[in-house]
């Protein structure tokens, strides 16, 4: 769940919110917790990204990565003139390179040498499995791998978890080609454990650091997958989303996040908040890496009823999407009340961005303001999610081999007896708020303030759709990121809830910059399965409006605090 700050008290905030690298883990592991895991290092216990540059070629390849695009990266290796091998150090490079000051990567996998070494060989036999044969990609800590990595959700009790399989989206990726990198830092619990949170800690992989200003909020949850994506430590990421957790981080970092209709990717093998809201998507540094990965990982999964519709939800080839002209004729709603005339530099940005959507054709519709969402936030959403989180959250640690918690009591206990590091910062006010439910989906009580909470939040959303005959809602995704540790409240509304609880596609796209530095992203909603068009839409955008800049990496931002 989303956390760009800790700005909003317990009462709004527990609705829906979310220094130790992995490789010197044991500094930080509780005494009577498990030891870093086997996968921080490699076989002969050297650090597995540990830098190497046989030549001219790599340094040359370093320098373009963060703005190569996978279709680029495809035609070198098709090509000959690049190998995955040598893609896959390059970015083991940057990792080591940058990743000391960013903290975005928290495991790095001891066999992706040998993962792309297996790609080149399959490619020079004619075997190649899919669009992203021999592209590394990052996955968010909270998606299963049954490698020599650990699944823990930022969390130090999860360390000696051994997932069984993959996650569905992560057998997706691999059979799609794709070189599974490492684990990308988070939220710990998905910003789900407090209200008090900060955005982009845990306690395996410390604080993530927004690239373009290190001491400014990467946002939450997905954190470490954005702030990766950003500074090109792989060539697309996967985050995952409960509300917001994966667009807010990608607007604040300048890139592209594509949250996607409830039922679009698979949740099996992926630590849950609640089934009714989670969901993963891709981060990318453009639009078209973006909508490649996510036709990889989309699909229909048995174990997952949710994604009974989702092998025929986009257009068979993704290069479908990939229209400039996708906005001539389409009728754009503009959604401002709640996001504008609250920071200039977002009003500048917006209004700018609203300009072009003109300039490339769309009937521009004023007035389309989606409903707050603070009274049903309150009312149903916070006791169906503490029910459904108790219900998921157990299923999943019960499900899992390996010693580690196998409940939420459990759980609890173990934050408790280990509070010198997993609760250095913040309490567990929402376990503990969600473990005093019976966990019962099945119970009316619950079945109704569900019922309620979907329902107000798609008639928010498809009633303006309607009303206005849309076929999209445009409206800035958020503020400039503050500093991470920031309690100013904001009185910008949240452009990702409704989305969030009706199961709503959400895309976001760098879209300018406040003080010529800290990105600003603007988004694009609509209707269940309406993903291809929202992306379409999202790329026309992009693809005329090229302000995305590669990260600044300053310290702080200059006469500001």
């Amino acid at each position: 769940m989303r956390s760009l700050t800790r700005t909003t008290r317990r009462h709004t905030v527990i609705a829906v919110s979310a220094a130790c690298l992995i490789v010197p883990l044991a500094a930080c592991t509780p005494d009577d917790g498990p030891r870093p895991a086997a996968s921080a290092t490699s076989k002969d216990g050297a650090a597995p990204y540990a830098p190497k540059n046989d030549g001219k070629r790599d340094g040359r390849l370093d320098e373009r990565l963060d703005r190569t695009t996978i279709l680029e990266l495809q035609e070198e290796m098709k090509g000959k003139r690049l190998t995955s091998k040598e893609l896959t150090q390059a970015y083991l490079d940057r990792i080591h390179r940058l990743n000391p000051r960013l903290n975005a990567v928290v495991t790095v996998n001891p066999d992706a040498l040998d993962l792309a070494r297996k790609s080149d060989e399959l490619r020079r036999t004619g075997e190649e499995r899919g669009p992203l044969e021999g592209i590394p990609v990052l996955i968010k800590d909270n998606i299963d791998t049954a490698d020599r990595q650990p699944t823990t959700a930022g969390s130090t009790a999860l360390l000696h978890s051994r997932p069984a399989q993959d996650a569905f989206l992560v057998k997706k990726l691999r059979d799609a080609g794709a070189v599974i990198l490492g684990k990308a830092n988070m939220s710990e619990w998905a910003n789900f454990r407090s209200p008090e949170q900060t955005a982009g800690w845990s306690a395996t992989g410390g604080q993530t650091r927004n690239p373009y200003v290190l001491d400014r909020s990467p946002c939450g949850s997905s954190s470490g997958s954005a702030v990766a994506a950003a500074a090109a430590l792989a060539a697309v990421t996967i985050g995952s989303e409960t509300d917001g957790s994966i667009v807010c981080p990608a607007s604040v970092t300048s890139t592209v996040g594509i949250k996607p209709t409830l039922g679009m990717v698979s949740r099996s093998g992926m630590i849950p908040i609640t089934s009714r809201h989670d969901t993963a998507g891709p981060i990318a540094r453009n639009t078209t890496d973006a909508a490649l990965a996510l036709w990889a990982i989309h699909g229909s999964d048995t174990a997952d009823t949710a994604t009974s519709d989702a092998d025929t939800a986009l257009p068979s080839d993704y290069r479908e999407v990939l229209d400039p002209n996708a906005l001539r004729g389409k009728r754009i709603g503009v959604w401002r009340k709640g996001h504008t005339g609250i920071d200039p530099d977002v009003d500048r940005t917006f209004d700018a961005a609203v300009q072009r959507l003109r300039a490339l054709g769309a009937t521009v519709v004023e007035g389309a303001d989606v409903a707050d969402s603070k009274d049903m936030m309150q009312k149903d959403m916070l006791p169906a999610v503490l029910t459904e989180f108790k219900h998921d959250l157990n299923a999943y640690l019960a499900a899992t081999p390996g010693p580690h918690p196998k409940n939420l009591t459990e759980l609890i206990t173990f934050n408790k007896r280990n509070a010198t590091v997993e609760m250095p910062k913040f309490g567990q006010e929402l376990f503990e708020m969600a473990d005093k439910t019976d966990g019962d989906v099945n119970a009316p009580a619950y079945r109704q303030h569900r019922s309620a909470a979907t329902r107000q939040a798609r008639q928010a959303i498809d009633g303006v759709l309607a009303h206005h005959r849309l076929d999209a809602i445009v409206t800035p995704t958020g503020i400039a990121a503050p500093t991470v540790e920031a309690l100013e409240p904001t009185p910008f509304e949240s452009s990702t809830r409704n989305s969030a609880v009706a199961g709503y596609p959400h895309i976001t796209v760098p879209a300018g910059y406040a003080r010529d530095t800290l990105p600003l992203g603007v988004s694009f909603l609509g209707t269940r399965y309406s993903d291809a068009n929202l992306l379409s839409y999202a790329y026309a955008f992009e693809k005329a409006t090229p302000v995305r800049k590669a990260p600044t990496y300053l310290p702080t931002l200059p006469g500001r605090s």
